[in-house]
């Protein structure tokens, strides 16, 4: 008897229909997969230009302070293209923003392995920063409203492991290329980025919209045939529908397929979130710019970008070896976020982002005194070099199993639906100016306080963010989008709750133990 209630109570949990989930999931998983194709030619743009940095400083004769200000300054552009996203996806809509974040990327890519001098490579990458800034936003949102509760998580991580495959072709792209005419090495390099764009904007044509933009644009009769795709169950497709029109002012017992809604998405966003916010908008903003500030502070633009000029500097001369070892750092970050991608719907979001913080700051460390060690030798340190490499890619793979994925994941999810767009775009803006702060000042500030110097900065930083983040982040597994904002709105206490979560463990136990 206990078993047949146990099993009624877990049939009886949002969307808990076992003969559905596996038909829904995967439709969810391709929506997922086309819309993380933007993340690839991100990836790609980044991890391209530390190769690429090499044979365009030799053969445009330029200074490091350039080489900086052309490796990080997509990332002051990427803010003006997460705003325009922003603002475009409630517009026009997820889907054709995804599509425009293509085309952007297609036409950067044209004129960088076009470009014939240096002014003419940085107006290049004007149009590369931009793209990134759409794709930084609207990849994560589109994919978090698209997911089941049961698998958000490893569905809206998806862009961060197609982001660092991309990474790893550019630095493959990078060891491939190198053997061309220098005139053409870092040119052929840059320009082929193009041609993944032309696919990803075909592939836009396969993805539904986004029921939640539709519901905001009152177009039920759409909305709920994409929600009956994407939900595990009828159920939670019902209730995810309800709860849309909640919060869009539509009432609950409408059924038409056109109405019109009284509250308009975009509008008075940016009233409350700055003026007027609420004790849980406060936090959740609060939340997602700390996220966001400490993904990047902690150093890893600088890893990525100019991973060649730190292995250079543990004592690794030959540029064909310095690439090598650069793939290696691609490969375990796409490894260990694959890592992240089957954990975060298991063990929630919280404690990988607390156990990757932590290993940051431990590989931080090591990294910074083998690097010291190394830079006060006269002779060649053999161990101190194997040490550096392997704490390079012990960063790397801590990085890409909780803060880089988590931050993307968390941040999408926490915003209410009337914010999500813009809210997030600000969260994004944020991530790319401290990235582009990182980039163009990490080969200055090597130079002012040592290299070894500029990573203990980093592990400081990583410290910080560790308590950030135990005080500051409550645990949002298992809930649904609409439920997430409960959580938010008490500082500096630990939370660790997911109400959802803990009722089917219990439920489970209970069958368990009978």
């Amino acid at each position: 008897m206990a078993e047949e209630e146990a099993t009624a109570a877990l049939k009886s949990h949002e969307g808990f229909v076992p003969q559905n989930k596996s038909k829904r999931n995967k439709f969810s998983f391709t929506c997922a997969i086309l819309a993380s194709m933007t993340s690839i030619l991100l990836g790609y743009n980044i991890g391209v230009m530390s190769g690429a940095a090499i044979y365009i400083k030799r053969d445009l004769k330029i200074t490091d302070v350039q080489i900086e200000i052309l490796s990080g300054i997509i990332n002051i552009y990427s803010p003006i293209g997460s705003y325009i996203a922003g603002r475009f996806s409630d517009w026009i809509g997820r889907r054709y923003t995804i599509a425009l974040a293509g085309v952007i990327f297609f036409v950067g890519a044209i004129l960088m392995g076009l470009s014939s001098n240096y002014a003419f490579l940085m107006f290049g990458r004007f149009f590369a920063g931009v793209g990134i800034g759409f794709a930084f936003l609207i990849a994560p949102v589109y994919i978090s409203e698209v997911s089941p509760t049961s698998s958000r998580g490893f569905l809206t991580s998806l862009p961060e492991v197609f982001l660092n495959g991309g990474i790893l072709i550019g630095y493959i792209s990078n060891y491939g290329f190198s053997k061309l005419p220098l005139r053409y090495t870092w040119r052929v390099m840059l320009g082929i980025g193009a041609i993944p764009s032309i696919f990803l904007a075909i592939a836009v044509l396969a993805m539904p919209e986004s029921p939640r933009w539709l519901v905001s644009k009152g177009r039920l009769g759409e909305a709920k045939k994409v929600l009956y795709k994407i939900s595990d169950s009828k159920e939670e497709a019902q209730q995810r529908l309800d709860d849309i029109k909640e919060i869009t002012g539509i009432p609950s017992n409408c059924d038409d397929d056109i109405v019109s809604v009284t509250k308009v998405q975009g509008r008075g966003v940016w009233k409350e979130l700055f003026i007027y916010p609420t004790p849980a908008i406060r936090h959740i903003f609060i939340a997602s710019l700390g996220l966001h500030f400490f993904a990047q502070a902690t150093g890893i633009d600088a890893v990525v970008l100019y991973s060649p000029r730190i292995f250079e500097k543990a004592g690794i001369k030959s540029d064909t070896n310095k690439l090598l070892a650069t793939i290696a750092v691609g490969f375990v970050k796409t490894m260990f976020v694959l890592v992240s991608t089957f954990l975060l719907d298991r063990v929630g979001r919280r404690v990988l982002l607390l156990t990757s913080v932590g290993g940051l700051i431990l590989s931080l460390l090591t990294l910074a005194v083998s690097l010291t060690v190394i830079d006060n030798s006269h002779a060649t340190m053999t161990w101190a070099i194997w040490l550096s490499l392997a704490a390079v890619l012990c960063y790397a793979g801590t990085f890409s199993i909780g803060s880089g994925p988590i931050t993307w994941v968390y941040s999408s999810e926490i915003f209410p639906l009337r914010l999500r767009a813009q809210g997030v775009s600000i969260g994004a803006m944020m991530n790319r100016l401290v990235s582009g702060v990182i980039s163009m000042t990490f080969l200055s500030l090597s130079k002012a306080i040592t290299i070894g110097g500029a990573f203990f900065l980093f592990a400081g930083l990583a410290m910080l963010a560790w308590v950030f983040h135990y005080t500051m982040l409550p645990e949002t597994q298992g809930k649904t989008l609409e439920e997430i904002e409960g959580s938010f709105g008490n500082f500096w206490r630990k939370r660790n709750d997911s109400s959802t979560v803990d009722g089917v463990n219990s439920l489970n136990l209970r069958l368990v133990s009978d």
